[in-house]
């Protein structure tokens, strides 16, 4: 008989899965709140993906890992997005410069070409994550899929901090995540990065009266 998938490794996998999933969700969200509540339990799914990794694999720095995941990305990450919306008193739609199922037959194309670009990678990896490693370079694509349709400032932004948590997720697909002073780097980063778009964004607000980032091109035009 075949041998069976370990109950942790088909664990890790549920949750890539529904990580995959919750990308498809934000790339065809028209709604920026609901965009923000994707993106925390995106955060969620990652923590506890890391977790199981953690768990099954013993490797002490994982935990960590989990632990700032949590507290970054599900946790800090989109309370601080919530608090710029209504700072910013954002309340309409997601504005996309291609429509919703076209984007996401597009989409769909490229998770097709992330997996099969991954699959000759994850058979030289002898991880127990290394079939996550084909959803972890979807959600990568899917995200800057997602930067490149919107119009919205504040959609780039989380479409940026998904592609990261797909990132995040490749590097544990792949070799049991980074070393444990690159991963304390990366999450000071995306912290710092996303308190000067914040700033960023009431400089826009400021002078264009919107977060549409095409009224920026006054400024070329001047």
């Amino acid at each position: 008989m075949s041998a069976t998938i370990p109950l942790t490794a088909q664990l890790i996998n549920l949750c890539a899965s529904v990580i995959l999933l919750l990308t498809f969700a934000m790339l065809a969200q028209r709604r920026v709140m609901q965009l923000i509540n994707l993106f925390a339990l995106q955060g969620f799914m990652l923590f506890l993906s890391t977790l199981v990794v953690a768990v099954t694999t013993g490797q002490s720095h994982l935990y960590w890992s989990a632990g700032l995941t949590l507290l970054l990305k599900a946790l800090l990450l989109p309370w601080i997005l919530n608090r710029l919306m209504h700072r910013l008193q954002i309340k309409g739609e997601v504005e996309a410069l291609i429509n919703i199922p076209t984007t996401m037959l597009v989409g769909i194309g490229l998770v097709i070409i992330a997996f099969n670009v991954a699959l000759p990678i994850s058979q030289l990896s002898h991880t127990i994550t290394r079939g996550t490693l084909g959803i972890a370079l979807a959600v990568v694509m899917l995200a800057f899929l997602m930067m490149i349709t919107r119009r919205k400032a504040i959609s780039q932004v989380v479409g940026f901090l998904s592609m990261e948590n797909g990132l995040f997720l490749a590097a544990t697909s792949a070799t049991y995540g980074m070393p444990m002073v690159v991963e304390l780097g990366i999450a000071l980063d995306v912290l710092v990065g996303a308190l000067i778009l914040g700033v960023f964004f009431f400089q826009i607000r400021d002078q264009f009266d919107s977060l549409d980032i095409h009224h920026m091109e006054r400024l070329k035009d001047n």
